[in-house]
């Protein structure tokens, strides 16, 4: 829309200007009577209204001015054709046109809203390229600093931290709690989504947790570069907003808590909260109890209840009134309400509304501040594509396992729950799904895991009988010899021998063996906690007195002599977990 047209059109509902083409089964933009229609908007024309400038100071792609002209040059779709009409035969010695077959209206919605059904701020991003490019300007982004991996791959797994300040900017958000807020990490979660996309684990971070936030790298407005002293034993929210650390810096305590580094980092205030639950009409919550909480200002009574805006907020800060009153209480509520916020943003009157669409995709881009890696709507329409294929159903939403902070006599803080946090994180980063799944791509994943685990099964040989070299192949120097010692003083295996460095780094540890050591192989496997998929069936090399051996190869995932390499497969029982899928009443 140029700068003439763009006063008129100020006041119009942007929603009112979608219309459904019949013919073609698409949403289609409305514009003056005499104007052309098209499916999906194009590019505006540089040096219309604004004089070619860039919101927030980002820099917009460079766009090719159009020429008086080129719109009477421009392709004129055809006129529609009257019901009733017989459809035109092709002109003599003219190929007819091959018939397309059109995906259901349904089905088109479903793709365009791309990640809205797997996680709330990025559903409402991957829809937003249904709309106007200037969607863009909405969009806030800051620099990574270095701290993600640089951006999501679609043939990989996707980890994106999601992080919810409590900066009261806004209209009517003073009321709660710290009105000076400089915005700490108040609701953090770190979602990932499976290599194959049939499962998704978000995985909450207490912002009372205890950490240790590292020395963070960030970039000053002026393009120069900042250190900003990292701090120990301090509570998690403060990795945000304190000593005016970025959100890079809470990247990297993830990082550094976890070993699981993100993708890419999405920052939302408060008014995220009110203004997507007002664009989708409301979200339905169930109270196991009445609740009435000066705090947040939430007043409600035992049963289901439809919320938005400031009510739907009192709802996600409530904590004195559910649970034990405190922060994991509140956590588990939040857990709750994006829950149903994704089960409504998925609903049939959710997704074939252009109007509610039209208001998330405003709703959500203006929510939003993003990485330097996803500062455009092409950027989040493709994240929100990826996403958007999981089914609700096998997202997980779980929390990192904490206890009491034992060095405090009053518990206000938590720590990590040392014998069961490891195998959360771990089961995270090995790609492991935290509910079972049944799809064609999960049933593929499970023979090839079956396969793996027959390599373990069957008779094992004495320690003394296994003959092996140990290779470093990725792990901290001095791996190889000290796995040698362990092995020959404290498990008995003493036909083994160092044979220094790997040819090539691996990121995994691996066991080659030949058909004739299988027995030798499955006796270090269990020595070692190895996995079936460590187990490399090949060929034996010959050692220093040119007797067949077996080759390990100590990976990047070595942790050191004595650790066991074998992924955890199921979440402990006592990890409290919740799918997205199913409706959970607030206690």
């Amino acid at each position: 829309m140029d700068a003439q047209g763009r006063g008129r059109a100020e006041n119009i509902d942007p929603a009112d200007q979608w219309v459904l083409n019949p013919n073609t089964g698409e949403y289609e933009l409305r514009l003056s009577p005499s104007a052309p229609q098209s499916a999906v908007p194009g590019p505006r024309r540089s040096g219309s209204g604004s004089g070619g400038g860039t919101a927030r100071g980002r820099t917009a792609p460079d766009r090719q001015s159009s020429s008086p002209g080129e719109a009477a040059d421009a392709e004129v779709p055809s006129p529609r054709r009257r019901r009733g009409v017989p459809a035109e035969e092709p002109a003599a010695n003219r190929r007819g046109r091959r018939p397309v077959k059109k995906k259901s209206k349904a089905k088109k919605i479903l793709l365009w809203t791309g990640g809205i059904m797997a996680f709330v701020l990025v559903g409402t991003a991957g829809a937003a390229y249904l709309y106007l490019e200037h969607l863009n300007d909405n969009i806030t982004s800051v620099s990574d600093d270095g701290a993600s991996t640089g951006g999501f791959s679609k043939d990989k797994a996707i980890n994106l931290l999601v992080i919810g300040t409590d900066k009261r900017t806004g209209s009517g958000n003073e009321g709660y709690g710290d009105a000076n807020s400089v915005g700490h990490a108040d609701t953090t979660i770190l979602l990932h989504v499976s290599k194959d996309r049939t499962n998704a684990t978000a995985l909450s971070i207490p912002r009372d947790l205890i950490v240790n936030v590292p020395d963070c790298q960030t970039e000053q407005a002026d393009g120069s570069t900042k250190v900003i002293k990292g701090s120990d034993n301090v509570r998690f929210n403060t990795s945000l907003g304190q000593d005016e650390r970025t959100p890079s810096c809470t990247v990297r305590t993830v990082t550094a808590l976890t070993g699981i580094q993100a993708d890419n980092f999405m920052v939302a205030d408060f008014n995220a909260v009110k203004t997507l639950t007002t664009a989708v009409g409301g979200v339905d919550v169930c109270l196991a109890k009445d609740i009435d909480d000066e705090d947040s200002h939430l007043k409600l009574s035992k049963g289901t209840h439809t919320i938005e805006g400031e009510q739907a907020l009192a709802f996600v800060r409530t904590r004195h009134s559910v649970g034990f009153g405190g922060d994991l209480s509140r956590i588990a509520l939040q857990q709750q309400f994006l829950s149903a916020l994704m089960r409504k943003l998925k609903s049939n009157d959710t997704l074939t509304s252009p109007t509610k669409m039209i208001k998330l995709a405003e709703a959500g881009t203006k929510a939003l501040t993003v990485d330097s890696q996803l500062d455009s709507i092409d950027k989040l329409k493709d994240l929100g594509l990826e996403l958007g294929k999981l089914n609700v159903k096998n997202l997980t939403f779980t929390t990192v396992p904490v206890v009491d902070n034992p060095a405090e006599k009053v518990k206000a803080t938590v720590v990590v729950n040392k014998s069961t946090a490891p195998t959360v994180f771990q089961m995270i980063k090995d790609d492991v799904s935290f509910t079972e799944v049944k799809e064609q791509a999960a049933a593929s994943k499970n023979a090839a895991a079956a396969a793996a685990a027959a390599r373990l099964k069957g008779t094992q040989s004495a320690a003394s009988a296994v003959r092996v070299q140990v290779m470093n192949g990725g792990a901290p120097a001095g791996s190889a010899q000290e796995t040698l010692n362990w092995l020959q003083n404290d498990e008995g295996v003493t036909k083994s021998e160092n044979a220094g460095n790997a040819p090539a780094v691996l990121s995994r540890t691996t066991l080659e063996y030949a058909p004739d050591q299988a027995d030798q192989a499955r006796k270090l496997a269990a020595v070692m906690g190895l996995p079936g998929t460590a187990l490399k069936p090949g060929k034996s090399v010959e050692n220093s007195q040119g007797l067949p051996t077996m080759t390990l190869t100590l990976g990047k995932d070595f942790k050191g002599a004595g650790v066991s390499l074998t992924a955890p497969t199921a979440v402990p029982d006592t990890v409290q977990k919740s799918t997205a899928d199913k409706v959970e009443c607030a206690k």
